[in-house]
């Protein structure tokens, strides 16, 4: 599971089995975890976080989404779409 990003208590990070879906990053900070989607930036999925504290995310995802696609095609092998 490599980490892509480390911002303030968040990490963002892929996992390998999950290459076959389409470009994301999972997001965990303590016991909370989400994964947003990245083309185009989206909420998947939810567990525990804030409201607040998701718009927060999306916008750090949303600041960083190139780097995480460029991240996402780097450790998949796949070509940028």
């Amino acid at each position: 599971m490599p980490t892509v990003l480390r911002e303030g208590p968040y990490r963002l990070y892929f996992v390998s089995h999950d290459l076959r879906e389409p470009p994301h990053v999972h997001v965990d900070r303590d016991a909370c975890s989400a994964k947003f989607w990245l083309a185009p930036v989206s909420l998947a999925r939810n567990c525990l976080f804030s409201p607040v504290e998701l718009r927060r995310i999306d916008a750090l995802v949303r600041a960083n989404a190139d780097r995480l696609l460029e991240a996402w095609h780097g450790h998949s092998g796949s070509a940028r779409r």
